[in-house]
């Protein structure tokens, strides 16, 4: 049995990486169309899964996508944020521009997408809310005050979407995944050594996979935690303990 069958779902940021690996998830498992949502273009093999450009911190974009989805199909059933950038610096060094840019991005784009989706999941009676948080948004880390802001912030924002789109006795749930140290894109441009340390920062000794992600997001979308909600899970081999 497909874990997401007959769903309908949106993922931000899909046209690579993590993104992309959960939208090949969902699809794989069944769902009647993933809406892989990006500024950048992709393509798909998959017939149910449809690009769609779409500028995340765009308030007005976001609302036609939710409303254009909602007319064809009705329903939305999962929602995964995960459109996210990084602008690193020191604190004293953070320029305005750098801070504005990612507070912009990590947290305007996940609330405009909450916002619009959520009346949606609470008429229809359910749904899921996924965001990707972060390990840094719950430990910190050094020159990335502007990200752990955010990432901290979608943590919070999930707990409140599931105190106020499950009123009324709407079955919505909003929980966030917290990946470590994930070998994306992003990563495979980093010198070796740097990505030797952080391998030696976990407890196996290596780097997640995008599919590591997808799977956590998979689990947090479907059936299997219906009774799971305003929580944060860790996918980082260990790396806190």
């Amino acid at each position: 049995m497909n874990r997401l069958e007959g769903k309908i779902c949106i993922v931000t940021g899909a046209a690579q990486g993590i993104g992309r690996a959960i939208a090949e998830l969902f699809a794989k498992e069944g769902a009647e169309m993933v809406f892989a949502a990006d500024m950048q273009e992709a393509a798909y093999p998959e017939k149910n899964i449809r690009a769609v450009r779409l500028n995340t911190t765009d308030r007005e974009g976001v609302n036609k996508l939710v409303a254009d989805i909602v007319g064809e199909y009705s329903h939305i059933d999962v929602v995964v944020n995960n459109a996210g950038i990084t602008r690193d610096a020191l604190t004293p060094k953070m320029t305005e521009e750098q801070w504005n840019l990612v507070l912009d991005v990590n947290l305007k784009g996940p609330h405009y997408m909450a916002a619009a989706v959520g009346p949606v999941m609470m008429a229809q009676g359910g749904g899921s809310i996924v965001s990707i948080s972060s390990i840094i948004g719950l430990y910190g880390n050094v020159g990335q005050v502007n990200y752990a802001a955010t990432k901290s912030g979608i943590i919070a924002m999930s707990k409140c979407w599931t105190k106020e789109f499950s009123r009324k006795g709407a079955q919505v749930r909003a929980n966030a995944v917290a990946p470590g140290f994930i070998l994306t894109p992003i990563l495979k441009s980093m010198p070796d050594e740097i990505l030797d340390g952080m391998k030696n920062k976990t407890l196996f000794k290596k780097l997640g996979s995008p599919e590591d992600i997808a799977n956590a997001v998979l689990f947090l979308a479907g059936d299997e935690s219906r009774y799971m909600t305003g929580q944060v899970l860790e996918v980082s081999g260990g790396i806190s303990l």
